[in-house]
């Protein structure tokens, strides 16, 4: 009896966190048409956060389309930021672009493959990006945390680079025009707005 309750119990719990996750589709138009804007950092003053040092390097903001989003909980890294979000914009946030576009994630990377490109190279790599995200605090996290692939999201905060007591460092990037190791954007989440 208590068996056959804990697997319906367990069931339950598999389709709820599947409904909950599941990606959002929305039809073909660019849904996300502006891209990110950033600026010189409004609070430069340095500041103390999960056992690292925090510098603001650039006040950030961005409405753009979830492509792909991966959980972290091992790793330095995870210290600090445990979700990166693939975050796409223009023509990266258009459902009849991005079906011919392979997305994934792994190891704190974003990464794309297609068949044949339906947009070109250089606008893919400039009108996506992949994000690693530091809540700012518990309630930022929970929102984060609520966040589907295919959804639209407006974030707003800093770009930042973190510093540990034994020298480690981790540092956004500030260019959209990058690609590969270093271009990722390391963002101080302050606030979330589902769309």
């Amino acid at each position: 009896m208590w068996k056959r309750l804990l697997v319906i119990a367990l069931i339950a719990w598999g389709a709820h966190s599947w409904w909950a996750k599941r990606e959002m589709m929305h039809g073909p138009g660019v849904l996300a048409p502006e891209a990110p804007v950033q600026s010189g950092a409004t609070h430069t003053r340095t500041f103390d956060f999960n056992g690292y040092r925090i510098t603001p390097l650039a006040d950030y903001s961005i409405t753009a389309r979830v492509l792909s989003r991966e959980d972290y909980h091992i790793g330095r890294e995870a210290d600090l930021s445990n979700t990166d979000f693939a975050l796409g914009w223009g023509r990266m946030s258009d459902e009849s672009v991005l079906k011919a576009i392979s997305i994934n994630q792994s190891g704190r990377f974003y990464f794309w493959q297609v068949e044949e490109l339906p947009i070109p190279q250089r606008e893919i790599e400039t009108s996506s990006a992949n994000v690693h995200l530091i809540a700012a605090d518990k309630n930022i996290a929970r929102q984060i945390g609520a966040i589907r692939k295919g959804q639209i999201v407006h974030l707003q905060g800093e770009l930042v680079r973190a510093d540990a007591a034994d020298g480690w460092r981790w540092v956004s990037s500030l260019t959209r025009d990058d690609t590969g190791a270093g271009a990722c954007e390391l963002f101080f989440v302050e606030r979330v707005d589902p769309q």
